[in-house]
């Protein structure tokens, strides 16, 4: 891919602009990444561990926790080192390597998203057929499936970028290796490659987008027909939780990514890339899971089964 390229290296300028801010901003940076690796790693934990939880629901939400830690790997580590050194350069293959694996991660967040709305419309709409419709051939089917296409959508977007001449500046006006902020380092012309890459994110955000506000029209109608005020209680509060994390996550990104570069301003930019990057991150853990009794309840026996465990290692001592 760099067969025409005199760019060797790129310069991640980050948050150079914030001078000694950057100190500041790396503590906080550094505590969200461990509460997002801790919620995230007790998430998947307590559901492999709870046979309790061993549902398609939950599969997902274990799916996405997998996806969602090593969506923040490759990004967070990075970034954290650079907010504290002067030496902010990644190698021209270093930087395709990080662009097609966020957006690997991130594609196939999008993708789990749509698949587990589709999950909560089976269960709400389709009670009787649901153990059909989700059984587990099918949620392995939906879950690979996901993967799969997810990184054969990077692998196209990084090949559009990585295939342009780079022979200009290599100063990168973001924390990590973005479509928009590299692709206007090209020394061509880069219309046709935005073009397939604005149609790229229209299929992975817009229609699984429109998909999942469908399905949720028919949860909302099948809720408003549940007789009890527990059910009615019960069924919002799950797809409440899904909801926050899809409109912030397709919000963000959508912002992003659905314009030309052209139209890339790198304060603001940076600011909601943040929020898609670190912020829902947290939010699934923190909103979709922890929030949920079940959850609870499963890391409070998981908790106690430890303590014993640790009580029982002592006594043989």
């Amino acid at each position: 891919m760099a067969n025409s390229s005199c760019v060797t290296e790129f310069f991640l300028l980050g948050f150079s602009s914030l001078g000694e801010l950057q100190l500041i901003l790396f503590v906080v940076f550094l505590c969200l990444y461990l509460i997002i690796l801790s919620g995230n790693i007790t998430i998947i934990s307590v559901i492999y561990l709870d046979h309790s939880l061993h549902t398609p629901m939950y599969f997902f939400l274990c799916v996405l926790s997998t996806s969602e830690t090593f969506y923040t790997i490759v990004i967070l580590p990075k970034m954290l080192i650079n907010l504290l050194s002067v030496f902010r350069t990644m190698s021209f293959v270093s930087c395709a390597s990080q662009m097609y694996f966020f957006l690997g991660f991130a594609v196939t967040n999008c993708l789990l998203l749509g698949v587990m709305g589709y999950d909560r419309y089976a269960a709400i709409c389709q009670p009787l057929h649901y153990p059909i419709l989700m059984s587990w051939r099918v949620c392995g089917q939906l879950a690979v499936t996901c993967i799969v296409s997810g990184f054969l959508i990077s692998l196209l977007g990084t090949t559009l970028v990585f295939s342009l001449p780079f022979c200009g500046s290599n100063k990168v006006n973001h924390y990590f290796c973005d479509i928009s902020p590299v692709i206007r380092l090209a020394y061509a012309e880069t219309y046709i490659n935005e073009l397939v890459i604005f149609i790229g994110g229209v299929l992975v955000l817009v229609v699984p987008l429109i998909f999942i506000f469908i399905s949720y029209g028919f949860i909302a109608s099948a809720i408003l027909k549940i007789s009890s005020a527990e059910g009615k209680r019960k069924a919002f509060s799950t797809c409440a939780s899904h909801l926050i994390v899809v409109v912030v996550h397709y919000g963000c990104a959508s912002f992003v990514y659905l314009r030309p570069s052209a139209k890339y301003t790198s304060g603001k930019d940076r600011l909601v890339t943040v929020t898609y990057t670190i912020i829902t991150p947290l939010l699934n853990p923190v909103v979709y899971s922890l929030r949920n009794k079940d959850v609870q309840l499963a890391i409070r026996k998981m908790i106690e089964k430890t303590r014993l465990r640790f009580f029982n290692y002592v006594k043989t001592l």
